[in-house]
């Protein structure tokens, strides 16, 4: 738990602002995801059924593709309101991990959301260990705690 409470202060302390403006944006961009693959269902069973590495049974190919859904949509609101980042990215990494292994390498066709994939990746793995930043509902929330307990 010491390792946790470490990683957590090191990555509150170590925040540009700049970062707060791309959980922002990855968040919606994630949300957005989501969005497209509830309104286009089958899109989405295409993708997954079409690669060639795993063969998924059908109910377990549905439990994927909701959780798919679900993690993206609220995940996304999740990292670009900055509140429970960290536990957001982390629960997003196996989609796109996937997406960037399994589905964009040893797919049929080439696709051409590899680079996406990977910035994604990357960005989701930086908030996973630096957390919201000061741009966030999370530290509103617990600078008004701190003001309250204060007085």
């Amino acid at each position: 738990m010491n390792v946790i409470n470490k990683v957590e202060t090191w990555g509150d302390k170590h925040h540009p602002a700049i970062l707060d403006i791309l959980r922002i944006l990855l968040g919606i961009f994630l949300f957005l995801k989501g969005l497209t693959f509830m309104q286009n269902i089958n899109y989405l069973r295409w993708i997954i059924e079409d690669q060639q590495v795993i063969n998924l049974s059908p109910v377990f190919l549905k439990a994927v593709m909701y959780y798919v859904i679900f993690v993206h949509m609220t995940g996304g609101v999740l990292i670009a309101l900055g509140l429970l980042t960290r536990l957001s990215s982390i629960l997003q990494l196996p989609i796109v991990i996937s997406a960037l292994f399994v589905i964009n390498i040893f797919k049929s066709e080439p696709n051409n959301d590899l680079w996406l994939s990977i910035f994604a990746c990357a960005l989701l793995t930086i908030f996973a260990v630096i957390g919201s930043g000061p741009l966030s509902l999370n530290n509103l929330l617990t600078s008004k705690d701190e003001n309250n307990a204060a007085q």
